[in-house]
């Protein structure tokens, strides 16, 4: 169960469309840089779910395209038994961002999953657009042709949020092997939170706001859900799960719409605070960003801000597309990472059996988890949040506008050099401040966990149940 957030142009007090959110899975996550690549004719990907996961299937191989785009994207390690590494999206080169996120079909849909389902899973298909997708639209497109040619293997229904510097698609994929889809746009007026995604009402053919197929409509009447002489067609009402807007969703839309309204409009400190929020994010939420949909001289210069676990005790951390390495701190650790709990740094049974052996290298694991770390802060306030919790969340917060305002003079450095034909140059510095910025942020991190920890074994704060404390939540 993701969130994802989309703020039009229109709306923010630089001009500038957002999209924003967080993964909601338990297992361990990760930032990576993901470069441009060629591939040979021929070529194949892996793609699907196996017999094991919640709804099974089996995989199946589809056609690499000859080249792929650059990318920053969040990986993650296990969700209802499908094949990692997962992503729930991204940023790429061309300036597309992609956020994953949950959407059920209605129990009817899912109980008609083959249990032999073929195609992309939701994963592979953020990941596809954030390889392959030009702009928003070119995103849909790519979803629509994937599901009509290969199939789609679903876990109960899933959609994507899809943006670019002009406008933005929420696509819904629906369970039920029948290849349905739809799409709706965004534009520079809207603001939508999703969680889950969703979609309403459509009009009776496909038009510049609302794709989807051509059997989409009549697949439902065929299976007597909806008789067209009862009204509109309502998206969510038929295939979905006839909720509509969630509580937590009407919430911060509202929210949103009543900071849009004042005279300075939306800034970045709003959206982050919107991700943040302990109303909408907890231990749940397994990493936190935002995307600022601008469009800068250089691919290099796109900017994606990071939070390695949810935003409410962590910073979001500006890290630009032309970093050539993520610190390895931030890269993927044995702290829950599905699997790992089995294996070993060590050879000695890699022969006989080979799973026994640690996908994480050894230098990584060697140093600090960012999301061990964050966590332990998360939970230090969680249990005791008067005073700590508003004292971290606060803290973040200034730290996020100090970053923010540092880094025009960054971004502008690193056009110089670009201007000057020295990319080489211009993604050091690009990847020395990115990680500079982390691992200050990290240090600050663990040093509030001593911090918090020393005052809370006093205060005899320390939650030693089972049942653990959290701040309420509208979802």
């Amino acid at each position: 169960m993701s969130y994802g957030l989309y703020i039009g142009r229109n709306h923010t007090a630089d001009g500038i469309a957002y999209l924003a959110g967080y993964g909601d899975e338990p297992s361990s996550h990760w930032l990576e840089i993901v470069p441009a690549a060629d591939h040979a004719p021929g070529a194949g990907i892996r793609v699907g779910v196996t017999p094991q996961a919640d709804l099974p299937g089996s995989l199946s191989e589809i056609p690499q395209v000859a080249h792929t785009f650059r990318h920053l994207r969040v990986s993650y390690s296990h969700y209802l038994g499908v094949p990692a590494p997962l992503t729930n999206g991204g940023l790429n080169e061309h300036g597309v961002a992609v956020r994953d996120i949950w959407s059920s079909s209605r129990d009817e849909l899912i109980a008609l999953t083959p249990a032999d389902q073929t195609g992309p899973n939701y994963s592979d298909l953020a990941r596809l657009v954030l390889e392959r997708a030009r702009s928003a639209r070119e995103g849909v497109d790519l979803i629509a042709a994937l599901i009509a040619e290969h199939g789609y293997a679903d876990y109960g229904g899933n959609s994507h949020l899809i943006a670019d510097a002009d406008e933005a698609w929420v696509v819904i994929e629906f369970s039920g092997g029948k290849g349905l889809w739809v799409a709706e746009r965004l534009g520079p007026d809207s603001i939508r939170a999703s969680r889950p995604g969703y979609v309403g009402v459509i009009p009776a053919a496909p038009n510049a706001d609302f794709l989807f197929p051509p059997h989409f409509i009549e697949t439902a009447v065929a299976l007597g859900w909806y008789d067209p002489a009862q009204g509109p067609f309502d998206v969510n009402a038929v295939y979905g799960d006839g909720k509509g807007r969630w509580d937590g969703v009407q919430w911060i839309e509202g929210e949103m719409a009543r900071r849009a309204a004042r005279p300075e409009k939306i800034g970045l400190a709003d959206i982050a605070w919107a991700i943040a929020t302990e109303k909408l994010t907890g231990d749940t939420a397994g990493y936190g960003q935002i995307v600022p949909l601008a469009t800068p001289v250089h691919p290099d210069l796109r900017i994606l801000w990071h939070a390695p676990v949810g935003a409410v005790t962590a910073p979001l951390v500006p890290v630009a597309l032309g970093i050539t390495e993520v610190p390895a701190e931030f890269a993927q650790h044995r702290y829950l990472t599905d699997g790992e709990a089995a294996r070993f740094q060590d050879e000695r049974h890699a022969v006989s059996r080979p799973d026994t052996l640690s996908h994480v290298p050894q230098g990584v694991e060697a140093t600090r988890s960012a999301v061990h770390v964050y966590k332990r802060l998360m939970q230090l306030c969680f249990q005791a949040p008067a005073p700590f919790l508003a004292e971290t969340f606060d803290h973040w917060r200034r730290t996020e506008q100090h970053l923010a305002a540092e880094l025009a003079d960054v971004l502008k450095s690193a056009e110089i050099l670009l201007a000057a034909g020295e990319q080489r140059l211009a993604r050091r510095l690009l990847t020395d401040h990115a990680a500079t910025r982390l691992l200050h942020c990290l240090d600050a991190a663990e040093a509030l966990v001593s911090a918090a920890l020393v005052r809370q074994r006093v205060m005899g704060a320390l939650n030693l149940d089972r049942v653990p404390k959290r701040p309420e939540q509208i979802w």
